[in-house]
């Protein structure tokens, strides 16, 4: 199926950034700056309690009713808020064994996240497992590589979704893992992998010039950097080889980063990748900074939860 058939090292810390190759003296001169706060997670692997004192480094660590309280605290400050996840959200704990990811989807739409894309982990009930737990879900699936058209799970994703906060429309896709090596094909079935940097092109393209989106967000479940393969795709490969996207927030290589990396996209301009490790232990806090001209800057963080 062709693409276009399928489509219906530096950080950044607590200053600001410059995204793309634009100035921050603008910042200086217009009366009117939108704040964008991007919240995201990625690979809780079903961790719904906090770990307990006696659990190492981890010890009084996470927790979705940590996590609930510190997100109700950041939204109140700005209600201007997307809440995201990058997938692996099932398999790790014997709520998932027992539950089958009703739970997991429950307290995630208790949490209002406004979308999640698709871990290999995700399938670990088999695609009929995954489809089973979906009503359950009040937020969006996002997938734009996996072409689930011959499966049950045909229609129950999108690849991207568009968001509006204070006027900004953001433009938000997913990204999966190759699963063929990852996962049993009994478990995806038909499911396709689609080349993500191609897609991502093709994407990109959409909500910048169709969509006009003033911000576009990828979240990825291809891992953040493998260094002895260099022909696997990861989300600095994919930020070095693309444009327009703004921020990648990724998964599957349970890689903490403290602040965002600041990677050089394809033309030469700034922009940021970022992923909280595993379990729920952090939450990542991106705000995006734009002006009347939409003119863009950015900070990040990541929280202990």
């Amino acid at each position: 199926m062709k693409r276009r058939d399928f489509l219906q090292q530096a950080s950044a810390g607590t200053a600001l950034v410059t995204l793309g190759s634009l100035g921050l003296q603008s910042f200086t001169t217009k009366p009117k700056i939108s704040k964008i706060t991007i919240l995201h997670t990625n690979d809780v692997h079903s961790h719904i309690d906090a770990f307990g004192p006696e659990d190492g480094k981890n010890a009084n660590k996470g927790g979705v009713a940590r996590r609930a309280t510190l997100i109700e605290s950041i939204r109140n400050e700005n209600p201007n808020t997307l809440l995201l996840d990058a997938g692996d959200i099932f398999q790790g704990t014997p709520y998932f064994n027992y539950y089958g990811g009703e739970l997991e989807f429950k307290l995630m739409s208790k949490l209002k996240y406004d979308a999640s894309t698709i871990g290999n982990h995700d399938f670990d009930n088999g695609i009929d497992g995954l489809y089973a737990q979906l009503p359950h879900a009040e937020f969006e699936f996002l997938s734009a590589n996996y072409d689930f058209s011959n499966t049950i799970m045909d229609t129950h994703t999108k690849p991207y979704k568009i968001f509006k906060k204070d006027g900004i429309k953001i433009g938000v896709f997913g990204l999966g893992i190759e699963l063929d090596g990852l996962v049993d094909p009994a478990m995806y079935k038909e499911t396709k992998y689609l080349d993500p940097i191609e897609i991502t092109q093709d994407i990109t393209r959409i909500l910048k010039e169709d969509e006009q989106c003033d911000l576009i967000i990828c979240l990825s479940h291809l891992g953040y950097h493998y260094k002895n393969n260099e022909t696997k795709i990861s989300d600095l490969k994919l930020a070095a080889a693309t444009k327009d996207i703004d921020l990648i927030i990724g998964g599957h290589t349970h890689t903490f980063l403290p602040k965002p990396t600041v990677v050089k996209n394809i033309e030469g301009k700034n922009m940021l990748v970022n992923q909280v490790g595993c379990y729920g232990l952090y939450l990542g806090k991106i705000d995006f900074y734009l002006d009347v001209d939409k003119n863009k800057s950015a900070n990040g963080t990541s929280i202990i939860v």
